[in-house]
């Protein structure tokens, strides 16, 4: 199955509005894209609608959004006292410093130098293989998503909720291999306008065969639900 019939099928299940989105991370430039400078946050917002972006250390235009997504390394002296006052004092994301660096230390490591490039595009337009499946959905679709991921194993995944949209909607699940839903970031939302109900679900894409044969299979897909006698209340 490629990945055009994969998103057909999941838009038509699910009845996404967004574009389920891949997001690959390759050494090898992709002429057929054009690169542009702009936020990963914005990319991810445009790329749902329909946009394909390549974006590089030098396209990237937050630096939050290159340290998160491993085109710059994590930020030290000078820059990092800046960085502390501006979640701060700033945009006041946290009551402190020490708060701050704590959720630092507390999440999963960055994806530093992992690649020259980073593909966003909608799947049906996915040229080369997705590292992980962005859905901009509601609860829901996350809900039924979730269900379908973990109908033939059952194991929970260990999510993180906390921290920049790049980081629990990219990077997070691109590192550890877990599927995660955040809600993104206060920033992010407010600046790109995401709509209230909208959630982030990620989707390691080595999981997604599991997640289309459990379409037929599973009521949180197309299957039938039964509901014994015993079990049915007035």
């Amino acid at each position: 199955m490629d990945y055009e019939e994969q998103s057909l099928i999941l838009k038509k299940v699910m009845d996404l509005k967004n574009e389920p989105l891949a997001i690959s991370f390759t050494n090898e430039e992709i002429p057929t894209i054009e690169k542009q400078k702009i936020s990963i946050c914005r990319a991810l917002k445009l790329a749902s609608q329909g946009t394909s972006l390549v974006i590089d250390k030098d396209m990237s235009t937050c630096p939050g959004g290159s340290m998160y997504c491993g085109f710059s390394e994590p930020v030290s002296g000078e820059q990092k006292r800046k960085l502390q006052w501006f979640l701060t004092q700033g945009e006041k994301l946290f009551n402190s410093i020490t708060t701050f660096e704590r959720m630092r230390k507390l999440t999963s490591p960055l994806p530093t130098g992992l690649a020259e490039y980073m593909v966003i595009s909608p799947l049906e337009e996915a040229t080369i293989r997705p590292d992980i499946v962005l859905f901009l959905c509601n609860p829901e679709q996350a809900c039924r998503l979730i269900t379908l991921d973990t109908y033939f194993d059952g194991i929970p995944p260990k999510q993180e909720v906390i921290g920049a949209l790049c980081h629990t909607a990219i990077s997070y699940s691109l590192v550890t291999g877990f599927t995660n839903i955040s809600m993104g970031d206060w920033t992010a939302r407010r600046n790109q306008k995401f709509e209230s109900d909208t959630l982030f679900f990620t989707l390691p894409y080595e999981r997604m065969d599991n997640v289309i044969a459990a379409i037929p299979k599973c009521s949180a897909g197309k299957a039938d639900l039964v509901i014994p006698k015993d079990f049915q209340h007035d």
